[in-house]
């Protein structure tokens, strides 16, 4: 009875309240019309009352979840190092052990495509690392949609999800999670618990957290075994961008606002998500124009929570029919972090300017920015990822950019490239020329404006 109502407190209080609440408007409603001044006093002190316990008990959600994002970042920030080696035994074995303690489960399993890898919890039979993935856990695979079920390790087909019927006695309960690498299932994550009642939402929110967390680290390792297979410009453009300091910096930025506000930090996690995802995955394809844009975007949400509000200001100018320009990723983003990274002073906004326009056939996407600008020599130095551009790490500065021109001239022909104007105080913009990729629409307007 008492873990009842531990787990259902709140319901509770709050139909204790709504209740109370009903009284009270009842009894102030007669004070008033039979002029009882007694009956008035009473029921305004008791609705006084009941508002502030409302207040205390509604906000302890986001505290609870302010805690809860704090969690996951401090856990995140521990399985860094686990999946280096991809989904391997000893990995994932650390990982169970890790993740259980976050949980209400009674058990954590991690399986590949074919078998489990590894269990932590309670002594049991269920799980087992060698165990072959049993229906449910295929089903998830195949499916890549987390599922809930009861009897978590059938295998003659005749297991029931958890919101199917009633659950049968004696049966196992538990959150299956698909591990997605660029759309595919490549394993997946089992929570086990004693009694269907205890997967409530916020067991669902962890698990499927966890889920992500576990394949956005998948991706990165598995992004670097492939990296033989891959392009050697595309690889070191992303190598370029995965910045151990960004990141960090990210996470920091992010649990710092799980105290001061709530809401913010867990809306920046799904963008940070979302921006790494992308940034593991993106390599292997051309995307809209659009959808490299959004990417700056949230690229530009994280740094501006880093930062404040008023230290960085993005304007955006796409000319119609230049949105939907197939583009290989990471073509736009590197020059704004460049922008972000070594522009900005150290007191004052940073404006950038990205503007998409047409020059006949060709397509111009400018990155222009007011800040510190540099001389002749240091933007051929960048240009040339040489040692003597103007900050410490602007190597691997020279090294992004220079490998987006390499990009620019291998997509879109010798005739595209890469310009660099700059002036010391003054700003710097960063100019790419695709030949001959303006759009049928585009390239009417242009030659409207030039007529005109």
């Amino acid at each position: 009875m008492s873990d009842w109502f531990s787990e259902h407190r709140t319901r509770v209080f709050i139909l204790v309240l709504v209740v109370g609440l009903g009284l009270l408007l009842t009894l102030l409603s007669w004070g008033i019309s039979t002029s009882n001044t007694m009956a008035s006093m009473v029921s305004g002190a008791g609705l006084a009352v009941i508002i502030v316990l409302g207040a205390s008990i509604l906000l302890v959600p986001d505290h609870e979840q302010a805690q809860a994002t704090e969690r996951t970042l401090r856990v995140a920030s521990k399985t860094l190092g686990h999946l280096r080696s991809g989904l391997t035994a000893e990995g994932c074995d650390a990982i169970c052990q890790l993740l259980l303690p976050e949980t209400r489960a009674r058990g954590i399993a991690i399986t590949d495509t074919e078998q489990v890898l590894a269990y932590a919890g309670a002594p049991t039979q269920i799980g087992n690392p060698g165990n072959l993935n049993t229906d449910p856990t295929m089903e998830v695979l195949e499916s890549r949609r987390m599922e809930t079920f009861v009897k978590m390790d059938a295998t003659n087909k005749n297991f029931r999800r958890l919101n199917q019927g009633q659950d049968p006695r004696g049966r196992s309960f538990g959150i299956i999670v698909p591990l997605i690498v660029q759309e595919r299932s490549v394993g997946t994550i089992k929570f086990y618990y004693d009694q269907g009642s205890q997967i409530d939402r916020t067991q669902q929110a962890i698990a499927r957290g966890f889920g992500e967390l576990l394949s956005t680290q998948i991706s990165a390792y598995e992004l670097d075994r492939q990296a033989e297979l891959t392009a050697r410009a595309e690889v070191k453009a992303l190598q370029a961008q995965i910045n151990p300091h960004f990141l960090f910096n990210a996470l920091n930025t992010m649990a710092a606002l799980t105290r001061t506000d709530p809401a913010r930090a867990r809306e920046l996690m799904r963008e940070f998500a979302i921006f790494y995802r992308r940034m593991l995955e993106g390599s292997e394809s051309l995307i809209p124009l659009s959808e490299e844009l959004a990417q700056v975007k949230r690229y530009l949400k994280i740094e501006t929570a880093r930062f404040g509000e008023d230290r960085i200001i993005e304007t955006e100018i796409v000319e119609p029919g230049c949105d939907a320009l197939q583009v290989p990723a990471f073509l736009v983003q590197p020059i704004v972090e460049n922008a972000v990274r070594h522009a900005m002073r150290d007191e004052g906004p940073l404006q950038i300017d990205i503007h998409v326009a047409c020059d006949g056939n060709d397509v111009l996407i400018a990155v222009a920015d007011d800040g510190l600008g540099m001389g002749p020599k240091a933007v051929e130095s960048l240009m040339a990822g040489a040692d003597g551009a103007r900050h410490d790490d602007s190597r691997g500065t020279g090294i992004a950019l220079r490998n987006v021109a390499e990009r620019v001239e291998r997509f879109f022909g010798g005739r595209s490239g890469v310009e660099i104007v700059s002036r010391p105080g003054e700003g710097t913009c960063v100019t790419l020329r695709l030949a001959d990729m303006a759009p049928t629409t585009a390239r009417w307007m242009a030659m409207q404006r030039q007529g005109g």
